[in-house]
């Protein structure tokens, strides 16, 4: 199962796709960068979902998060949907020790 198919799956739950992604990043069977750019063009939700699924995973290993990851979420900041911002902001906070430069 790819990350479009574990989405479109209507028997799956929200909450446990996110588990789901979260556990392919931590396992390495989804690189980060893969699912930016899934999340990156898909509407709100699946955002928010995608972006959730990092903020799990950081929160185990702040160190799978790459640059690409905290560029990727500083952007969604400025997105109008809660969920997404909400989401963003909470990976920030998993990584930002990681990117002292950058802040």
């Amino acid at each position: 199962m790819d990350i479009e198919e574990l989405i479109k799956d209507k028997t799956t739950k929200p909450k446990e796709k996110t588990e789901i992604l979260s556990k392919w990043l931590l396992d390495g069977a989804l690189a980060s960068k893969d699912l930016i750019q899934f999340a990156s063009q898909g509407k709100d939700p699946v955002k928010a979902t995608c972006i959730e699924a990092i903020e799990f995973a950081t929160k185990q290993k702040p160190a799978i998060a790459d640059e690409k990851v905290f560029v990727f979420v500083t952007k969604m900041l400025t997105e109008k949907a809660p969920r997404v911002k909400w989401e963003s902001a909470k990976v920030i906070g998993n990584i930002i020790h990681l990117f002292p430069a950058k802040t």
